[in-house]
């Protein structure tokens, strides 16, 4: 019952009976479930502010504590009444809005030690059956607040994104990056793929015009080629053999342009 230690310390000078330590037990089960304390009595009084705290003379009668409660989201207001008969304590509860009553006897040995009650540590046995016979018996029937979970919003840009039908997702996920490509001139690198093809080596047996001598800067397949592939059309890091030249201003002339020796005899 984390939190129920510092109440316990606030509210210690006004417990001077064991059912003081059983409703203030109780009083935190009620916070724990998303509740507030409003005051004493049935009727409610002048500035009165939802608080986790007991409110003042909340322990003024001995044998019928009254005290009130709101959710947090201000959808439910109880009426607690905890009544002393004997050696146990009747829990009644009644939701004000939906008229709803519940209830719970607990008999005050099975949780508090009386001669205990300046220590915290030993005041209070069997917590976690306490817990469960609130929650069971009270919150369970009345029903618990609803809890305003608020999911933080999606930035404009990626709502766009969704919702735009006609926007094509891109075949490489989002901040991924080709890998790198071990400089080919290694003479040791020759057939390393083959050898461990799973180890990201350089140097197969099939040959890659893009990896064969120095890589050739601005060309990279994965990204896409513009007039002939999309991007991701050629996975990250994959061998591929063009079926095009490559690059807007290759070196050199075209090899179209280059006809062969006596192309223009006609016995050939």
């Amino acid at each position: 019952m984390a939190g129920l230690e510092p109440l316990y310390a606030w509210a210690r000078p006004a417990v001077s009976r064991p059912q003081d330590a059983l409703v203030c037990a109780v009083h935190w089960e009620l916070v724990r479930h998303g509740y507030r304390c409003l005051g004493t009595g049935d009727q409610p009084g002048p500035d009165e502010r939802k608080s986790e705290l007991l409110p003042a003379g909340w322990e003024a009668n001995k044998e019928v504590y009254t005290l009130r409660y709101k959710s947090t989201d201000d959808a439910r207001e109880l009426l607690l009444k905890a009544i002393m008969v004997e050696d146990s304590m009747i829990l009644n509860v009644m939701d004000r809005g939906s008229q709803k009553v519940a209830d719970v006897t607990l008999a005050v040995a099975d949780y508090i030690n009386p001669e205990h009650l300046d220590d915290f540590h030993k005041v209070y046995k069997n917590t976690e059956e306490l817990g469960t016979r609130i929650s069971s018996g009270i919150i369970a029937p009345l029903g618990a607040p609803a809890e305003k979970a608020k999911k933080e919003p999606e930035s404009k840009k990626d709502l766009q994104q969704d919702e735009d039908p006609l926007r094509i997702p891109p075949r490489q996920p989002a901040g991924t990056r080709a890998p790198s490509w071990p400089s080919p001139m290694n003479p040791f690198a020759v057939g390393g793929d083959d050898l461990d093809p799973f180890g990201g080596r350089s140097g197969g047996m099939i040959v890659d015009p893009l990896r064969s001598g120095f890589r050739q800067p601005g060309i990279d397949p994965s990204s896409g080629i513009p007039g002939r592939l999309p991007p991701g059309a050629v996975p990250p890091g994959a061998r591929f053999d063009p079926f095009s030249p490559l690059g807007a201003a290759r070196p050199g002339p075209d090899p179209d342009h280059l006809p062969p020796p006596g192309y223009d005899d006609m016995f050939m």
